[in-house]
């Protein structure tokens, strides 16, 4: 069987049928795909239509979109209670330097100390404690801003030093 029309513009009808064929098998694989995908959408549409109609899909997104909303305040109390308690965690004692040291040279020990307690803005105050043979003297200085109106001792100005410089100390070696 021979194509005149075929013949004049020079294409071997072979050929013609062979790239027929490869576009049949192109568009079955396509087809193949194209339903199994449907088959995959068809399956979730159905489990997620499971035992509802319209009324009980709608009362179900409804349902959720009320938690949505609960969630959404307890979000912003959650929000507003974090605020607060960290407006309150800023006047506690959150750095703190201790010294031991022998005040008076007698008994050895390192039975005084000094103790410093500052919030986070170096507000505070310095508890000084002195051990000797005849008693125990204790004396607390105010420290407004990482400093003190009265004079420091050098074992307070060093427990002074380490509360506000804390990161720079290990505390375990005092």
């Amino acid at each position: 069987m021979e194509s005149t029309i075929l013949g004049r513009i020079g294409i071997d009808p072979a050929y013609l049928l062979l790239l027929l064929f490869l576009i049949q098998v192109l568009l079955f694989v396509l087809l193949v795909s194209i339903n199994m995908k449907y088959n995959r959408m068809k399956t979730s549409y159905a489990s997620f239509m499971k035992g509802k109609d319209g009324k009980n899909l709608e009362e179900s997104l409804l349902a959720r979109f009320e938690e949505i909303d609960e969630l959404v305040e307890i979000s912003k109390e959650n929000q507003t209670d974090i605020q607060n308690i960290y407006k309150k965690i800023k006047s506690n004692y959150q750095k703190i330097g201790i010294i031991k040291y022998d005040a008076f040279h007698e008994m050895g020990g390192n039975l005084s100390f000094a103790l410093t307690m500052l919030d986070e803005n170096n507000n505070g105050w310095i508890l000084n404690a002195m051990h000797s043979r005849e008693g125990c003297y204790t004396y607390i200085k105010e420290i407004v801003n990482g400093q003190s109106y009265i004079e420091l001792a050098e074992e307070e100005s060093e427990s002074l030093e380490r509360a506000i410089y804390q990161e720079n100390y290990d505390l375990k070696k005092s």
